[in-house]
């Protein structure tokens, strides 16, 4: 069933706007409900994060690279080749200098995002939506 259910979810996250993937995404969760409760809370527990290219009006020009966790997920995959073996941090400064060199190694062997020309829109459309959460509260 995975098949079926990965195909199912692609057409809900290629609906073009935040509420038609908002609500197909949530019709899925319901009917998944009644065979696996757990895959249902893990769709439910990031659906939100997963719909933010959606939510910013940008899924058209980011859609393709953004839609899914899979290039956050292969960075830190390949951080962890860097710092996986180390079992004790002195201190979070020491830590954070880790990280940092294992992210400069894997710069190299990362590529562009599809849409990466659109990233300074999707810098203006975060800024201005966290403008306005900052309003609001």
């Amino acid at each position: 069933m995975q098949q079926i259910w990965r195909r199912k979810l692609q057409r809900a996250y290629e609906k073009p706007t935040y509420e038609e993937a908002k609500a197909e995404l949530n019709r899925l969760k319901a009917e998944l409900m009644l065979i696996n409760r757990s895959a249902a809370a893990s769709l439910e527990e990031g659906l939100e994060e997963t719909l933010t290219v959606h939510k910013l009006g940008l899924f058209k020009q980011l859609g393709i690279s953004l839609k899914t966790t899979n290039c956050i997920e292969s960075v830190m995959s390949l951080v962890e080749t860097y710092t996986g073996k180390v079992d004790y941090w002195r201190n979070s400064s020491q830590k954070h200098r880790w990280v940092a060199t294992a992210l400069l190694e894997v710069e190299t062997r990362l590529r562009r995002i599809k849409g990466y020309r659109w990233l300074p829109l999707l810098r203006t459309a975060m800024r201005q939506r966290l403008d306005h959460v900052r309003e609001a509260a």
